[in-house]
């Protein structure tokens, strides 16, 4: 029996946890080739008998939602394994919380139904609970919000399908069923999300419009960072594409464009392009990188890095298909006001520069 296994969620050792909140998608998937002498057997069998940590419920959504593929045509739970099946499971992976506190933390939820919601998270928010940060979360608030609304199941809980990072706004889904989860979770996977970023960057690209394809996987000598790998001999597939939206010379508004979700991804590609996030400190964007590193211009600088503390980084939309009603679904969002003021300081310098 051959078995393999993709996690799309990067797994935090002791030394990234800092950075609490990481920009990736929540499934695992699972590819098994059955053995030439494999006696036949239910399928739900076969597989909590080979993927770890694997409920029988679990593999039941699977199989509802038809992320279980046997040599590539979906497969109820009641089929029974042949010798040298080709099996593909698409699973959600949600981080391991044991215990949650309900905290009375204001969210800004933009869209809500008995499946699922939509929030638009502000920064500095961590998604959800971890080492070094138990309380304060999007997910803390959340349980809070579900103990107290009318009408809802006592039973409920947020259920993460993706995450974004604790200082990059924007939007962000969550699942309240775990057949919603199962089925936004193959929608990731088979990359049939529509999700767009806008950023600020250092400098213009020299082309308006262009695709970053690279690996992302952990720096070798920094493991606080992500990096980029051309040639593929580390991390995993990454496709990022973008367009310039306006440039002030010394910086541009871009949009980002994903195809998939590996950690810290734009943050790297950019970096990679040569064009880092503006104020972003791991990657390099909290210094000058483009005009004069003294005088007036310098001030300007600090006085916008003042007003943007963070990765000038927000996740202005997202698209889906509803994973029970089939609906599309489309949300946007504003940037936030300190973005906002950081584009309207340079609209001002240039003006002043004539």
């Amino acid at each position: 029996m051959i078995v393999e296994d993709t996690f799309a969620e990067e797994h935090e050792s002791p030394d990234f946890v800092d950075d609490e909140s990481v920009e990736n998608e929540l499934y695992e998937h699972h590819r098994i080739i059955a053995d030439r002498g494999q006696g036949l057997i239910r399928i739900d069998k076969f597989l909590m008998g080979r993927i770890e940590n694997a409920s029988r419920n679990k593999i039941q959504q699977a199989a509802k939602a038809g992320n279980i593929l046997v040599n590539g045509e979906s497969a109820k739970q009641n089929y029974r394994v042949k010798p040298l099946d080709v099996i593909s499971v698409v699973m959600a992976h949600p981080p391991r919380i044991t215990e949650i506190l309900p905290e009375d933390i204001p969210l800004d939820i933009v869209y809500e139904d008995e499946h699922l919601l939509v929030i638009n998270k502000v920064a500095g928010m961590v998604v959800h609970p971890g080492h070094g940060n138990w309380e304060g979360t999007m997910v803390n608030a959340l349980v809070w919000h579900f103990m107290h609304t009318p009408g809802m199941r006592q039973d409920t809980s947020p259920l993460l399908v993706h995450r974004i990072d604790k200082d990059t706004s924007g939007i962000i889904l969550v699942a309240k069923t775990e057949e919603a989860q199962t089925r936004l979770a193959r929608n990731f996977f088979d990359h049939t999300i529509d999700r767009t970023y806008q950023a600020i960057v250092w400098g213009t690209p020299k082309e308006n419009e262009g695709t970053i394809t690279g690996h992302v996987g952990r720096n070798l000598s920094n493991r606080l960072v992500m990096a980029v790998f051309p040639d593929g001999e580390h991390g995993k597939h990454a496709v990022t594409h973008y367009k310039v939206l306006k440039s002030y010379g010394y910086v541009s508004l871009i949009e980002c464009r994903l195809e998939t979700g590996r950690t810290h991804q734009i943050r790297a590609h950019m970096k990679y392009l040569g064009h880092p996030l503006f104020s972003d400190e791991r990657y390099g964007g909290s210094k000058i990188l483009k005009g004069t590193t003294s005088g007036s211009y310098k001030k300007f600088i600090e006085n916008c890095f003042e007003l943007l503390p963070r990765q000038a980084l927000h996740a202005k939309s997202l698209g889906f298909e509803h994973p029970i009603t089939r609906k599309k679904m489309y949300f946007d969002s504003e940037l936030p006001a300190d973005m906002l003021a950081v584009l309207e300081k340079w609209d001002g310098y240039l003006a002043s520069r004539g």
